[in-house]
């Protein structure tokens, strides 16, 4: 229910404050003023702007300073404008004039609490929250400078409704969406200047300084979540009731991203894969290396420039296989046929001479080619080399083998078999 709000008394307020103040002469002189005011501001502005912004080009700033000189050239019409209000709310006051200017020293008030809000709040990056606090603060401000500010939360803390001893008003849930906000955004803001702090500590291992950064992360969000809640008079045991409910609830709708969360902290825990790391997934055939680590999902970047988003859960129940676990030395295989009238002897010493050529193939273990089948056709070898960097890629260095063995088996005269059929036609006689 609502308490202590008269809906006739507030909208015979509305209009005797209208009857008394807009509908008046001074007023109409007042908006006139204010209209000529902002066309004036408007024209110069759009002669100026071109040069100023060709001035702030010419120092050549960085992306931040850009953002913040664009933010500042748009404010050069407000300031204009508050120049000429104020210029002409004193004329307003020359007594051959008489009217009242108390409306465009108001309009001159809120524009200067714009203009320096606007300045303030250009440390925040992020456009739209940017714009959400300066709005709020923006409200705010006009409501006390036109001295109504005590009237509208008395009024928003009439409009509550009772559930027994707890009373929930309109005031106190706004108070609280705009401490959340805020608490949210500057926990968000802080969490990240403290993961870049920790990824800086070179003491930790990588795996350490996602998992460390994951934990700061997310214990600032619930501490601004639960300082947002109380500070808007909420007591947190009232929720004891439906906690088991709501929770229950949370649980089924949040469980995959629960279990990728969690699926992170395990992988970071226990160091089966952390950032850096070459992997392939068996499954999806996923190839590539560990970019980032997030709360969700991780970013594998493969060879030709593809992001994939796999969610960490996947990385526990499916088989992945970490190429670069433990030790980043990996053995390749090139298994290749030659002719019987080949000596074989020859082929070997070739194939581990030109795979030891190529800049990725290491030097110890040192390449071996073995021979391993009499076939139908020909004589199988297996060629074996080890490389260190498979984050380099494993099809261009397998190419740049078999290119060279190529090479090398043309210069000897080594040849390579394929099938050969024979198809034998009969004349049959006729009888």
């Amino acid at each position: 229910m609502l308490n202590n709000l008269d809906p006739a008394a507030i909208s015979n307020t509305v209009l005797e404050w209208a009857s008394k103040f807009l509908w008046s002469v001074d007023t109409l002189y007042q908006v006139v003023i204010f209209i000529v005011s902002a066309i004036i501001s408007l024209v110069l502005f759009r002669l100026i702007r071109p040069h100023i912004e060709n001035l702030f080009d010419s120092f050549n700033l960085n992306i931040t300073a850009q953002r913040v000189a664009n933010n500042v050239v748009r404010l050069v019409f407000h300031f204009m404008l508050l120049v000429l209000l104020f210029i002409g709310a004193q004329i307003a006051t020359v007594e051959a004039l008489g009217f009242e200017n108390g409306l465009l020293v108001g309009l001159t008030k809120v524009l200067f609490a714009w203009i320096m809000i606007r300045l303030a709040v250009q440390f925040i990056s992020n456009g739209l929250v940017r714009n959400i606090f300066a709005s709020t603060i923006l409200v705010v401000a006009a409501l006390s400078i036109f001295g109504v500010l005590q009237q509208t939360t008395d009024t928003l803390n009439a409009m509550a409704f009772s559930i027994g001893d707890f009373r929930l008003s309109a005031l106190a849930v706004i108070k609280g969406l705009m401490a959340i906000f805020a608490l949210m955004y500057m926990a968000t803001f802080a969490s990240s200047f403290a993961e870049r702090r920790i990824l800086k500590i070179s003491s930790l291992t990588r795996s350490s300084q996602v998992l460390i950064a994951k934990v700061v992360r997310v214990g600032l969000i619930v501490i601004a979540l639960l300082i947002g809640i109380t500070s808007a008079g909420i007591d947190l045991s009232l929720f004891a009731v439906f906690g088991g409910a709501i929770g229950l609830g949370i649980g089924f709708g949040l469980q995959k991203g629960i279990s990728n969360l969690f699926s992170g902290m395990l992988l970071l825990m226990d160091r089966s894969i952390k950032p850096g790391d070459v992997i392939e997934i068996i499954d999806t055939g996923t190839f590539g290396w560990v970019n980032h680590m997030a709360a969700r999902y991780t970013e594998i970047v493969t060879r030709d420039n593809k992001s994939f988003l796999i969610p960490n859960e996947d990385f526990i129940t499916q088989r992945v296989v970490n190429w670069s676990h433990g030790n980043s030395l990996i053995r390749q295989k090139v298994e290749f046929g030659v002719h019987y009238d080949c000596d074989p002897h020859l082929v070997k010493k070739l194939a581990e001479e030109v795979a030891s050529k190529p800049a990725r193939v290491v030097e110890d273990p040192a390449p071996k080619c073995w021979l391993v089948e009499f076939g139908d056709s020909s004589l199988n070898f297996s060629l074996r080399f080890w490389i260190k960097d498979a984050e380099g890629g494993i099809t261009n260095i397998k190419g740049e083998v078999m290119m060279a063995l190529w090479d090398a088996f043309k210069e000897h005269d080594i040849a390579i078999p394929y099938p050969h059929r024979e198809v034998y036609l009969h004349d049959v006689k006729p009888k």
